[in-house]
């Protein structure tokens, strides 16, 4: 009852009470312990229908997203008030864009399948170098020292900014339960916030042990806002001066900031057993990366 107390008011707060919650969830024995909690959409905003939403972050008054597929993938600057794109730069069109993060004046984006990744200037989106990396490219964050990026599977590697070797990485477990198809990220108040392919759930991640701390469950947003069957919910961004967190997804006309509800809906029993999680096969902690069956459309 303590560490959902202690949940609750950090969610309610929105604010560094959320590291305290971590801390909390961190004394305790009982790692899966994983509450699930709902949200309200507190302000909606228009988004382009048209954007197939890969990565998102907020900054300086702007949303910085990064749009996928064939020969049209982009790097945007959006005014949130009205989904009006301000300014944009075009991928070439043998790249797919995917996660995107700003870090000391530079933008990061990933593609899928190239293996590489691109940099720019912040104020100019002018090219200021690339980046390689050994795996397909998900999702992109980043904390106080490193990049964070995903691929698809239950492993999160955080790289160095300068050579951007692997310096870490982090197999993602709710319970003993591989959490794979770890998708697009945000790095908030110490949490990383990870969007799950084809699921209508943002998990919680401790960047320190891997364990889920909880679920936020958007089943009835995503219900609403998605048509098709690749219109997912994809993208999280966090306004650090308000502690706004807006989410959205591949192809949504909308953008939602939300609140996250202050109790979980599904508290854990008396027996300590887990909450609900996300349906992943079981992966033994000490084998390589799970990743879930070959998917034919991309994430």
């Amino acid at each position: 009852m303590l560490l959902l107390a202690a949940l609750g008011l950090a969610f309610a707060a929105g604010s560094p009470t959320v590291s305290h919650a971590l801390r909390v969830a961190q004394r305790t024995d009982q790692p899966e312990l994983i509450p699930v909690f709902g949200a309200t959409v507190v302000h909606t905003y228009p988004h382009d229908p048209s954007a197939f939403t890969q990565g998102l972050e907020y900054f300086g008054g702007y949303l910085y997203e990064s749009t996928g597929r064939g020969g049209q993938s982009t790097l945007r600057k959006v005014t949130l008030t009205t989904g009006k794109v301000v300014q944009q730069r075009s991928l070439p069109a043998e790249y797919f864009g995917e996660g995107l993060t700003l870090f000391n004046g530079k933008i990061y984006q990933l593609t899928w399948l190239s293996k590489l990744g691109f940099i720019y200037d912040l104020e100019t989106f002018q090219p200021r170098g690339h980046f390689k990396y050994q795996s397909e490219g998900w999702g992109l964050t980043h904390d106080d020292t490193s990049l964070i990026m995903s691929d698809g599977s239950n492993q999160l590697r955080f790289l160095d900014t300068a050579t951007f070797a692997v310096t870490k990485t982090l197999d993602v477990y709710a319970g003993n339960e591989a959490v794979a198809n770890l998708n697009e990220l945000e790095y908030i108040e110490g949490v990383i916030f990870a969007n799950v392919w084809h699921s209508p759930r943002i998990a919680r991640i401790d960047p320190h042990s891997g364990h889920v701390l909880s679920w936020i469950d958007l089943t009835s947003l995503s219900a609403k806002e998605q048509h098709g069957a690749e219109d997912v919910l994809n993208g999280i961004a966090y306004d650090r001066k308000t502690h706004r967190i807006l989410v959205t997804g591949k192809d949504w006309p909308e953008l939602l900031e939300i609140k996250i509800d202050s109790q979980p809906e599904y508290p854990p029993n008396r027996a300590g057993q887990r909450t609900q999680v996300l349906p992943t096969k079981s992966s033994n902690r000490a084998g390589p990366p799970y990743r879930s069956e070959k998917r034919s459309w991309p994430a």
